[in-house]
């Protein structure tokens, strides 16, 4: 190997011998190379099950806390070993998500924000914190519950001027119209009452439409669903929407498969 090959194998070796850190965690404080470096209080939640954190510096002062989020974000299908955790660091109010193991919390998240390198003369370093969150932080996705509103099913649905959806009187859903596509192809959106965006629809021929595209975001499933229309419309209630029939067989379509 040639010798300038050498001198930077050997100088890259002793560079990562020179940042490896041995993190510890003991009776409530983090060590970090056997000196005491942070404090860490824990906070038993569901009885015990899982564990919100704060973390202290030596001096007893509130550099971060850690709270942990069961149902925020999707679970990765792949992998159910961790947990997902807000964390906020101060006093700079910088936030992220973390990833900590499911089985042993508490040592977990002492590793993880033992060797974060945060602190500079037992201080929170906001440069370092950026550099912690950018090379550390997690990106999970947000969770959506798509669940349709609990209701009364004997009562008939109606849709109103205002655009709501209702049965027996509770707001089930709303819809909202887009523009039109090309050749005068109408587009709709449908949403539940949390502002959850359920699907998108588009088709032809107003009220008198006999198959519609569907795209709905439960499923991420796009198909093309045929509602027709046996009479001749010829006028529909432009006070609720200009294709108004049309979109009560959506509804119906959209209660009946337990999207709406």
């Amino acid at each position: 190997m040639h010798i300038k090959s050498l001198v930077l194998l050997f100088s890259l070796l002793v560079g990562n011998i020179a940042f490896s850190q041995d993190v510890t965690y003991k009776k409530g404080k983090i060590l970090v190379d056997g000196q005491e470096y942070m404090k860490l209080d824990v906070k038993k939640m569901n009885f015990g099950l899982t564990k919100n954190f704060e973390v202290f510096t030596l001096d007893e002062i509130k550099i971060a806390t850690a709270e942990v989020n069961a149902t925020k974000y999707e679970a990765d299908k792949d992998d159910n070993s961790f947990l997902y955790y807000d964390v906020v660091f101060l006093p700079s109010q910088l936030k992220a998500v973390f990833k900590v193991a499911s089985l042993g919390q508490e040592k977990s998240f002492a590793q993880l924000i033992g060797s974060s390198g945060i602190l500079v003369n037992n201080k929170p370093d906001e440069s370092k914190i950026k550099a912690f969150i950018s090379n550390s932080a997690a990106k999970p996705k947000l969770f959506v519950d798509y669940s349709p509103v609990g209701r009364n099913r004997a009562w008939p649905i109606e849709i109103k001027a205002d655009r709501q959806i209702t049965q027996d009187a509770k707001p089930i859903g709303y819809f909202v119209p887009g523009a039109n596509g090309t050749a005068g192809r109408d587009n709709y959106q449908f949403f539940l009452p949390t502002a959850v965006l359920l699907a998108d629809i588009s088709f032809v021929g107003g009220n008198n439409a006999q198959e519609f595209d569907m795209y709905t975001y439960k499923d991420k499933f796009r198909r093309k669903i045929a509602v027709p229309e046996k009479d001749k419309i010829l006028a529909a209630d432009q006070s609720i929407d200009k294709n108004y029939f049309a979109l009560k067989r959506i509804v119906k379509w959209l209660v009946d498969n337990q999207i709406l």
